[in-house]
């Protein structure tokens, strides 16, 4: 069982076809937290709960709401990215994420793998996101 990082074939295609809407007032994305027994990847379609990490704390199965940073571009790249997310006094283990259109049937925007297992104990979980910007976003399109 792998977790590779990836920004999923599928939606790449879907961005073609206004699948997904990254404004302020569009879909909601959520992000969920899985084991390393997950098999994720650019094949990564749609959330599944399959090895998701269990519930815990503020932690419940499909994962957190993301805050969106609008969509804008800086040179030739356009990005978007979300504010960090934290998950309160949960016992987590986790090795990865799916970022996922919580609006839109569940489908698959990009699976994150953090290295290795990544652990809170009665705490803060805490996802960080990278600056919202075209070098550094965590979606962007050069």
């Amino acid at each position: 069982m792998a977790i590779t990082q990836a920004m999923c074939t599928s939606f790449k295609t879907q961005l073609l076809t206004a699948t997904h809407n990254f404004a302020t007032n569009g879909n909601a994305f959520k992000l969920a937290l899985y084991t390393s027994s997950a098999t994720m990847g650019a094949t990564t379609t749609a959330y599944s709960t399959s090895q998701e990490v269990s519930n815990s704390g503020s932690y419940s199965a499909g994962g957190g709401t993301l805050t969106k940073v609008a969509p804008t571009s800086s040179g030739t790249t356009a990005f978007t990215d979300f504010a960090d997310i934290t998950f309160t006094t949960a016992t987590i283990t986790a090795r990865g994420a799916l970022i996922y259109n919580d609006t839109n049937s569940d489908k698959a925007v990009c699976v994150l793998d953090f290295g290795s297992d990544k652990s809170s104990s009665s705490g803060s979980f805490t996802i960080q996101f990278p600056a919202a910007d075209a070098s550094n976003a965590i979606i962007r399109i050069a």
